[in-house]
């Protein structure tokens, strides 16, 4: 075992389950989250991981957040695939997204049971609301959407997109991803969720491959950045030879690290009419909804607002 756990807690504690979580915003907002969602004097606390880190350190985190009273639950990040696969004996209970996808974006202390929840299709699609208003791919008829990462963030994604009306969901969704293993388990995943195939699953090697790929998408498609380059690895997907749909949706699911990706879509967003979004959006709607499961609290109508204009006022400051 190679994680080291927090100490035991002594009040009320949500912890986040990450690779660099000293680094995160959300350090410092959750204080001034705190009051507003009436939590009292609860703690926010970092567990660093290495990506695919050992199966036991998986063990260990879900273990300590069995056994800790004061253990409210979690939030995970980037290993919401590999906590469910190696470590599902120790969750008692999983949602029925995270039972599709196979991984979990919150855990929840529920009495003596662990409940694992995959909250990404819900805030990925809170999130989109911003960027794509109600009708946008009706409006566009061969618009698709190419999701770059078939992690736990880029398939919760897909399934949004799967799962939008009949009438308004993109005319083909590629998943991509360099690892075949990833594609398996998006295919197994995913494929009762597309009945009439538009879920395409592409393998690809080096950034070039995705280059070529956006020359397939049509116009206004949405391209997304779930593989995490740019804030946990870094360099981009995209290569130097990248062309970004015409009057396309961007969106970088990270709001913190270089984003090599975001820098691209910023240099065409003029001149080929795009529409460019980071992951801060993303980031708060994840971090409300994890936070009112994990501490059993109701988000009431316009409080999210209240919430991300304190978060913004934060940021600026």
């Amino acid at each position: 075992m190679t994680v080291t756990l927090p100490a035991r807690p002594r009040r009320p504690t949500m912890y986040f389950v990450g690779v660099s979580t000293g680094e995160s915003f959300i350090n410092k907002l959750f204080p001034r989250w705190a009051k507003p969602l009436g939590l009292g004097s609860a703690a926010l606390v970092g567990i660093d991981l290495p990506l695919n880190a050992p199966a036991a350190d998986y063990g260990a985190v879900l273990r300590f957040l069995h056994e800790q009273d004061h253990a409210r639950g979690a939030l995970v990040t980037s290993h919401k695939v590999n906590i469910v696969q190696h470590g599902r004996d120790l969750i008692d209970e999983l949602g029925p997204h995270a039972e599709r996808l196979g991984e979990v974006s919150c855990l929840i202390r529920e009495g003596t049971k662990l409940v694992g929840r995959a909250l990404d299709p819900t805030t990925s699609g809170l999130a989109l609301a911003d960027l794509a208003s109600d009708g946008y791919w009706s409006a566009r008829g061969q618009a698709g959407a190419m999701v770059l990462g078939a992690g736990g963030a880029g398939m919760a994604l897909a399934l949004h997109l799967l799962e939008r009306p009949a009438d308004d969901r993109p005319a083909r969704i590629v998943l991509t991803d360099v690892d075949g293993k990833a594609l398996a388990h998006a295919r197994g995943a995913l494929g009762s969720a597309d009945p009439d195939g538009r879920l395409e699953l592409r393998r690809v090697e080096r950034a070039a491959d995705h280059d070529q790929l956006l020359t397939t998408m049509a116009d206004g498609s949405l391209v997304a950045n779930a593989t995490g380059m740019g804030k946990d690895t870094p360099g981009s997907p995209l290569g130097f030879g990248a062309l970004l749909p015409v009057g396309g949706l961007v969106w970088e699911f990270n709001y913190r690290g270089e984003r090599p990706f975001l820098d691209t879509a910023y240099e065409q967003q003029e001149a080929r009419g795009l529409i460019v979004a980071d992951g801060w959006r993303y980031f708060l709607h994840g971090w409300s909804q994890a936070i009112a499961q994990v501490f059993d609290v109701t988000l009431k109508r316009g409080q999210f607002d209240k919430l991300m204009a304190a978060a913004d006022k934060l940021r600026e400051a």
